[in-house]
């Protein structure tokens, strides 16, 4: 799929934003707070440690950056220097674009309400975003973030299906809510035993490089995870257990950029669908074009799912998600009598920024730039594997890369403290990378779509400095 075809606006692309978002300027030509009332980042972190909780933590945490301003792929500290942004998957069209700037300030100085009143941009953009989806996707039910979406589509299933048992993936991250960490084992994983419930069942990640059937490059790859689905689906019937829903990011993102075999869900939906599940494809980090050849993810593997989730790059960092699902979901929804109502979800300002997103992705055609330039990228980190024996793969899709690096390419031992050296000596050059999966070992690569192959070149220089450093120590 690609987006919706409307007519062609003036839209300023990234090239202008330094002329457009002139230094502490907005479009709208307020100034923002001055420098000289600024906070030094040392009374920021006291701050912190008074008033905010400690759970919630920041990048960086041994010498956090103090962020002043951000622009298209960049990110500036105090002092103006100039950091390329490799992990902002949320600010999908760049930092600050101009045309999402004027748009949320023209719509928020026209109306911004609830959504029970009737408004002309809800109806126009549910209607453009569903014609980026296959047909029988057409229900847009709007939430806030990517967790709200998920809960909400947990909240579909069970009610569309009477049951309440839900199929996951071992690694996976879906959301904040209890209900939500009750499903990402990511998150509950970390609680010990006590984590996991009854309802839950753990399919194993469907990882070529590191999962149960490693070294099988085989067709039958896909079928042999899927099965595996298969035999959780069994186990709970025979348990008097009836499954609601199987979830599944369309590539997994916290568990290490991980891209799925072929095949792999088109057989797990249809066990699921046998069993009267429905199926739930969580896109809030990997879609709008982020993959390149797709628009969608989950359309790599060949699959219409049953529900969409939606979040992050959506709103460009505004906030906004979306469910989306067939009629017949969204009518069981609708038949418990109890109407749907989300305060924020789908208010004139977040629709006029969700569109805003559409108009720039398809005027500056980023869902080509992401499979050119992500192309680019991968070819140039499967050039740094030959040189580093750190690096034991080089995966993803588009601009969704994971670098995994391990101490022995035999044994496949996780180099986390390796990758955490990586992290920190990018940062020294001004370059913002991240470590996550299981083990903490998977550099993530995942910038604004903006990102070029001037970017990539650099990424990789500062990579190859970096693994050469910690290689000779």
């Amino acid at each position: 799929m690609s987006v919706a075809k409307r007519a062609k606006l003036d839209v300023p692309t990234t090239e202008t934003h330094e002329k457009l978002t002139n230094g502490y300027h907005c479009t709208n030509g307020i100034e923002s707070e001055k420098k000289s009332h600024e906070l030094s980042k040392d009374e920021i972190m006291g701050l912190r440690t008074a008033y905010i909780g400690k759970a919630c933590e920041v990048h960086f945490k041994e010498n956090p950056i103090k962020i002043a301003y951000a622009r298209g792929q960049y990110m500036y500290d105090e002092e103006d220097n100039q950091y390329l942004d490799c992990v902002n998957n949320v600010t999908h069209v760049g930092h600050c674009h101009p045309h999402v700037v004027k748009v949320c300030h023209e719509q928020m100085a026209t109306l911004n309400t609830n959504s029970r009143f009737l408004y002309d941009i809800i109806v126009k953009y549910a209607q453009r975003l569903t014609a980026t989806f296959p047909p029988e996707l057409s229900q847009c039910h709007f939430v806030c973030t990517g967790s709200e979406a998920n809960d909400l589509a947990l909240r579909i299933a069970r009610q569309h299906t009477g049951a309440d048992d839900v199929v996951i993936v071992d690694r996976a991250y879906h959301g904040h809510t209890t209900a939500l960490i009750d499903i990402s084992p990511y998150k509950f994983r970390k609680l010990g035993a006590k984590g996991k419930k009854d309802y839950v069942h753990v399919a194993p990640t469907p990882d070529p490089y590191r999962g149960i059937y490693q070294g099988e490059a085989t067709p039958e790859l896909g079928e042999k995870y899927a099965l595996e689905v298969k035999k959780l689906i069994d186990q709970a019937h025979k348990d008097g257990r009836k499954i609601a829903a199987f979830i599944s990011e369309s590539m997994q993102g916290c568990g290490g950029q991980v891209v799925y075999p072929p095949n792999y869900l088109k057989q797990v939906y249809k066990y699921v669908r046998e069993a009267g599940g429905v199926c739930i494809a969580d896109e809030v980090q990997v879609g709008f074009g982020r993959a390149g050849k797709h628009f969608w993810a989950f359309e790599s593997q060949g699959v219409v799912p049953d529900i969409v989730t939606l979040g992050k790059p959506i709103g460009n960092g505004h906030p906004l998600a979306l469910v989306i699902t067939t009629p017949e979901l969204a009518e069981s929804f609708a038949a418990t009598g109890m109407s749907y109502f989300n305060t924020y979800g789908g208010n004139p300002v977040s629709c006029a920024v969700g569109n805003a997103v559409l108009d720039i992705i398809e005027n500056e055609n980023l869902q080509q730039h992401a499979l050119e330039t992500g192309d680019y990228l991968k070819n140039k980190l499967l050039q740094l594997q030959t040189k580093h024996r750190l690096i034991g793969e080089v995966r993803g899709m588009g601009l969704f890369i994971g670098v995994e690096l391990v101490t022995d390419r035999t044994t496949k031992q996780p180099a986390a403290e390796e990758a955490r050296k990586v992290v920190y000596k990018a940062k020294g050059k001004f370059v913002l990378l991240s470590a996550d999966g299981p083990d903490n070992n998977v550099i993530k690569i995942k910038p604004p779509m903006c990102f070029t192959n001037t970017d990539a070149d650099r990424v990789c220089s500062v990579l190859d400095e970096a693994l050469r450093e910690i290689e000779e120590c």
